[in-house]
């Protein structure tokens, strides 16, 4: 179960979230594809982007690896909240329910400040970007990259 409530703060803001059970494992795939296919699965090994046992690492390390350029902090938070956004992804590290967000243009990174603990992962619905927030967010994190398959 997903581990952010949202209904009241988001239905003032006029964004629509759709819960799509069990669809978790293919967002993280895809979202691995999209931002961390330059990479060996030696190099994703060695920066612990996916834990062998239980296929679930951290996606994030790409970043805190720097093995692709992003924003981070501040820098990334403003970078997300100027980005064009109408429909998103919202999904977790650890989770498998995923949020479709519809007409998302006012989400800002600030709906995400009391989420901690979580490894969130948005995307636009063509994972042209990403903004992460990490259960390390303050040592590590926000970040905010643009894919290299758009």
């Amino acid at each position: 179960m997903i581990a952010i409530d949202v209904s009241e703060k988001w239905r003032n803001k006029d964004i629509r979230v759709t819960k799509i059970p069990e669809q978790g494992a293919l967002l993280r795939n895809k979202w691995e594809s999209y931002f961390a296919a330059h990479l060996s699965n030696q190099e994703k090994n060695e920066i612990h982007l996916l834990d062998q046992e239980s296929c679930r690492g951290h996606l994030w390390h790409v970043f805190s690896y720097e093995k692709k350029d992003c924003l981070e902090g501040q820098k990334a938070e403003d970078a997300f909240n100027l980005e064009p956004k109408n429909t998103c992804y919202l999904f977790f590290q650890d989770a498998d329910e995923v949020l479709l967000l519809e007409n998302a243009s006012m989400l800002s990174a600030a709906d995400f400040v009391h989420v901690t603990k979580k490894d969130m992962y948005i995307v636009d619905n063509q994972f042209r970007w990403t903004f992460v927030i990490t259960h390390e967010t303050g040592w590590l994190g926000p970040y905010f990259s643009r894919s290299e398959n758009t």
